[in-house]
């Protein structure tokens, strides 16, 4: 097994919690599996699992190690996906939902390109925030953020998600600008009311650990654009995807603030009915989009 191979395996071990599940998903045996994880914690110098008869949990050391083994397979999953080139022309119907921001903001300008690629494809694009089940709708693919259910869909990953938090310049001027978490009890809050724990914003620190912290302010909505337009009016501090929220800090209309605590990001992928036999215009279109994502993707929109 490569050293690439050895990664996926330590990160179905941590997944499934247990050797001899992982092993049985990478077709091969418990004891490889166990060896192979043992011969990484010695490449390493440290011990990444710790075992009992309960099963196994990563250490300290090894869930910063999956976390980096998670990005690193994206990237390679990203490669072999610009190697699985459309062999024929993509053309038909394709059905797409997705969420309304992401959807109006992002998607759109990435479908348009897409459709004049392949001009003999017809899309119906559907935008709704609620949770749509992609059988019962008849929808060939779905973009969705955030971690994914345990399901019989397929899905492959295109992007992380950043989220910021940000004031109008004007509403920073008269309030002060927060350094720290603990400062939003001083502060009105513009509440998303779909993601982000709600009324609960969660910030990881520059040295890593995780602080909750409960706000309130004057409108809570599920439409970030109106959210975004509150900030902007300076009625309080809206948390925000960087996608959203970027051409305003540009602009100097908000001004992103709390920046060394990061809010927690969200995967973004592509979700299909099912993983096997794929149609080409769907996988056409996953590989296109894949190519489309740059690290900093959410700066580079127009």
């Amino acid at each position: 097994m490569d050293r690439i191979q050895g990664l996926r395996l330590f990160i179905r071990v941590v997944d499934l919690g247990s050797f001899s599940k992982a092993a049985a998903d990478m077709n091969i045996g418990q004891p490889s599996a166990t060896k192979l994880v043992a011969q990484l914690e010695a490449q390493l110098g440290s011990r990444l699992l710790h075992r009992s008869t309960r099963g196994v949990t990563p250490t300290e050391i090894g869930l910063l190690y999956y976390e980096k083994c998670k990005l690193i397979a994206h990237h390679v999953e990203e490669a072999e996906s610009v190697a699985a080139l459309m062999q024929s022309q993509v053309q038909g119907g394709l059905r797409i939902s997705t969420s309304v921001a992401f959807g109006r903001r992002v998607l759109v300008p990435l479908v348009m390109r897409f459709m004049k690629l392949n001009p003999r494809l017809q899309i119906e694009l559907s935008f709704d925030d609620r949770y749509v089940d992609l059988v019962e709708q008849g929808i060939d693919l779905a973009i969705r953020m955030g971690r994914l259910a345990d399901s019989t869909l397929g899905a492959r990953y295109l992007a992380i998600n950043p989220w910021v938090v940000v004031a109008a310049p004007e509403y920073l001027a008269k309030r002060g600008i927060p350094q720290h978490p603990d400062d939003l009890d001083q502060h009105d809050a513009l509440i998303y009311s779909t993601v982000q724990g709600d009324a609960r914003w969660q910030f990881n620190s520059p040295a890593g650990q995780l602080q909750t912290i409960t706000v309130s302010g004057p409108l809570r909505s599920n439409n970030l654009s109106a959210l975004l337009s509150a900030a902007r009016l300076g009625m309080g501090l809206a948390a925000l995807p960087a996608y959203v929220a970027h051409q305003s800090i540009q602009s100097g209309a908000v001004q992103a603030v709390l920046g060394d605590w990061a809010l927690p990001s969200q995967e973004i992928h592509a979700v299909f009915p099912s993983p096997r036999l794929l149609p080409a215009k769907v996988s056409g279109l996953i590989a296109w989009l894949q190519g489309q994502f740059s690290e900093n993707w959410w700066a580079e929109m127009k």
